[in-house]
């Protein structure tokens, strides 16, 4: 008896201890998703506020600096004008992020509304707006980009509204699907035979629910548009050449590469890179952070 008494308290100290350092294991690894979170956020309100007082030193062109390796005076060097590529690179961030954070907005208010029509406004609803994400879907991505950017005039506007309606898509239909599995639940019908009106339903019920989605695909969209962004910037169809863009820089430094400046390109495509990264890294974050299915994990 004191053998068997002795072993089922060395089980509960046993369970005890893998329930401690269960509990400790989620908890270290939730901050260590909000310790990301913030370097993330902090390094891409650097580069805004960097930005803004680059600007008038991204312009200035002094022949007497032109082509300098980085060192310490000009970590980034400078270009065949004399150019601070530092403070162009920091400028051109800044101008990308701007951009991204616009599309992105305008491209996820547009999916969130277009979602929850297509779930709640009957079936001939549905049947036009899934026919019109399976369009927008079906045409090749950059093309679409391109015909939408020179269609509306080039330039930042036509920038914006390019990366904007094209990237919704992917969001309007895991937003729709949502909806579509919340007016199955118990509560939605319960709701319904108490006579609520739809607009109640929808936000008392639906939209607490839709928000977390809605924020988390919000950030992810960022990486995209900065990337399509310089993409169509780098082939000629964005940005003017008048403004620092990473997609305008990289393009020129295409031209010098083969003659040994190889800084011109690589420190601007590195920080377009890591501003990328830390986008994804900040929704992937978030994700974790306010799906329930993650707190287990």
């Amino acid at each position: 008896m004191k053998n068997i008494t002795a072993s089922s308290k060395d089980r509960r100290h046993e369970t005890k201890s893998l329930t401690g350092k269960g509990i400790r294991s989620r908890w270290n690894r939730r901050k260590t998703l909000v310790i990301w979170l913030v370097i993330a956020v902090v390094f891409l309100a650097a580069v805004c506020v960097g930005g803004s007082f680059c600007s008038e030193a991204a312009k200035v062109t002094d022949f007497s600096r032109k082509n300098i390796p980085p060192c310490l005076k000009y970590p980034f060097g400078t270009d065949w004008l004399g150019r601070d590529m530092f403070a162009r690179t920091v400028r051109g961030l800044s101008i990308s992020i701007i951009i991204g954070v616009c599309a992105a907005t305008f491209s996820a208010v547009m999916a969130f509304i277009l979602g929850v029509v297509s779930a709640t406004m009957g079936k001939t609803a549905d049947t036009i707006v899934t026919w019109f994400i399976d369009l927008i879907m079906g045409i090749p991505h950059m093309l679409l980009l391109i015909l939408i950017c020179v269609a509306c005039g080039r330039g930042l506007k036509g920038v914006i509204l390019g990366v904007a309606l094209t990237h919704w898509t992917s969001l309007a239909r895991l937003i729709r699907g949502e909806v579509l599995q919340l007016k199955e639940q118990i509560y939605i019908k319960t709701a319904r035979k108490l006579g609520k009106s739809n607009l109640y339903i929808a936000m008392k019920h639906m939209v607490p629910h839709l928000l977390p989605q809605f924020i988390v695909g919000l950030v992810l969209l960022f990486p995209h548009a900065i990337l399509h962004e310089s993409g169509i910037t780098f082939l000629g169809f964005g940005l003017s050449n008048e403004q620092p863009a990473i997609g305008i820089i990289l393009s020129e430094a295409m031209k010098y590469l083969i003659t040994g400046k190889w800084w011109l390109a690589l420190f601007p495509g590195i920080m377009l890179v890591i501003t990328v990264v830390c986008f994804y890294t900040t929704g992937e974050n978030l994700r974790r952070l306010l799906d329930p299915a993650s707190a287990h994990e």
